[in-house]
């Protein structure tokens, strides 16, 4: 009996170490598990960039030098930070206000067809510099309703135009870019997640968008990566 209690206890203790190294392989330093699992992964929402001007990857790729977000959580590490950028700034001015900032009050879009399944609309946005690491921020939640869901962050307060439960098609005007949240600056958080559980569940996807320029290059179906300028092809549907 002693020696059954003692298999057990050792078979449940490797189970527990081999799920923290699985974890720790999925968002640690090298990711090669990550790697192996999302390497070919294919998204299956047809998405569009969710802005309609040109902006730049801040944040952006599979590889963690490159994503960031890769030590930030599973659910956040193909996330994008997206924000807009002229002559090598982000701001005009001294850039001490949110107005100052070239992204912040334009249009976002839902970048895929989809349900709104949660937003918060209240927050205040920061000031620039000053960190709210207190509130999630502004966000919406759309789930495509094919096991991706997408999400957008960090949202200007009161800007969101969606409730829970509305139907959203792709390039509908959704809300506004703010700074809102655990955010420096005026800037687009997105990701895509195969849940559609709150914020602190999930296991992030990698997003390819279609028909976008990259640099000024065209491109059918691809993924921004760090220090890129992208800009989606213009639809008329809006």
């Amino acid at each position: 009996m002693k020696s059954i209690k003692l298999l057990l206890y050792t078979l449940c203790i490797t189970l527990i170490l081999l799920l923290i190294s699985c974890t720790d392989t999925l968002i640690g330093d090298e990711g090669t598990l990550d790697e192996d699992i999302y390497l070919n992964y294919q998204t299956i929402t047809d998405l569009e960039l969710p802005f309609e001007e040109e902006w730049y990857a801040v944040n952006a790729g599979r590889t963690h030098s490159a994503g960031a977000h890769h030590f930030v959580s599973r659910r956040e590490r193909y996330a994008y930070d997206m924000l807009i950028v002229q002559n090598r700034k982000s701001y005009a001015g001294d850039g001490s206000k949110n107005e100052d900032y070239y992204c912040f009050g334009k249009r976002l879009n839902s970048p895929g067809n989809g349900k709104v399944v949660a937003i918060e609309n209240t927050v205040e946005d920061n000031q620039p510099g000053i960190v709210n690491r207190t509130q999630v921020g502004n966000y919406i939640i759309i789930d495509h309703l094919n096991g991706e869901t997408s999400i957008l962050a960090h949202l200007k307060k009161g800007s969101i135009i969606v409730a829970v439960g509305d139907t959203v098609i792709k390039g509908q005007e959704i809300g506004q870019a703010g700074n809102s949240g655990a955010s420096t600056e005026p800037h687009l958080h997105y990701h895509l997640q195969e849940t559609s559980e709150p914020l602190n569940k999930g296991l992030g996807l990698p997003a390819q968008f279609l028909n976008y320029y990259e640099d000024d290059v065209f491109v059918e179906r691809g993924e921004p990566i760090r220090n890129q300028k992208v800009k989606k092809v213009i639809s008329t549907a809006f």
